[in-house]
């Protein structure tokens, strides 16, 4: 029985690419009907997040990424302004990389990975994540690698969803910082869709001591819904394509 015949409320958080193994364009069609389609043009509530999964409680604050990118931005840091970046097709989306805020180790097998511990480099880190969660050859180690160790990595590996091609494309337009402590900090994505929607989606994420790693609900799926936006008002706009 899906939500809407059961009276709930429509479903709209994200089991996004690494996330439950599925590709982030396939999701964000998938929650489609909770993205403020009720014929007013007005953008939609966000849904309620879930709780943070149980990832271990004590992370290290470890100024040096495990490549030893440099950089280290204490708490309350912010980005007043989009940061210099290069763009690289990644899948099917436009990745941004930067010499001193990564990705700063590419593997064989096009695993981007290894960030400065700034806010510049949470912010590379989740666009990067999201980037690779269009090529389905990635879906397994990106969740094996760059998702917080716990309860919700353990959920979305058990689930081992199978990947699926909508023919959805998505485009990073622009982002917010909401939050930031060294430790954590949550980033606010919007992204343009190839049907003309604009849609946010912040996420979590935790510094391990090495790296960024994007932190997930305690049963696999995203910590943040998805909502559709009317424009990019709050955001600073950063984009490779539109």
């Amino acid at each position: 029985m899906n939500d809407t015949a059961s009276g709930r409320p429509p479903r709209r958080r994200l089991i996004v690419g690494v996330i439950g193994v599925l590709v982030l364009v396939a999701i964000v069609l998938a929650v489609g009907i909770g993205l403020g389609r009720d014929g007013s043009g007005g953008a939609s509530a966000p849904s309620a997040p879930a709780s943070p999964s149980s990832a271990p409680r004590t992370i290290p604050v470890g100024q040096t990424s495990v490549c030893g990118l440099p950089g280290f931005d204490r708490p309350e840091a912010t980005l007043a302004s989009a940061p210099a970046t290069t763009w690289t097709t990644v899948g099917t989306m436009s990745a941004p990389s930067a010499a001193q805020t990564g990705p700063g180790t590419t593997s064989s097998d096009g695993l981007r990975s290894c960030y400065a511990h700034t806010v510049a480099g949470a912010l590379f880190a989740v666009a990067n994540i999201w980037a690779m969660g269009t090529d389905p050859r990635l879906n397994k180690p990106l969740l094996e690698q760059q998702t917080a160790a716990g309860t919700g990595r353990d959920a979305a590996l058990k689930a081992n969803i199978p990947t699926s091609n909508t023919g959805l494309r998505a485009q990073i337009a622009g982002f917010k910082v909401t939050s930031y402590s060294g430790t954590t900090a949550t980033v606010d994505l919007a992204f343009h869709l190839n049907t003309g929607e604009l849609v946010s989606l912040p996420a979590p994420l935790a510094w391990d001591g090495r790296d960024w790693k994007v932190q997930l609900a305690d049963d696999g799926s995203a910590v943040f819904g998805a909502s559709s936006l009317n424009s990019l008002a709050g955001y600073i706009p950063w984009a490779g394509e539109e």
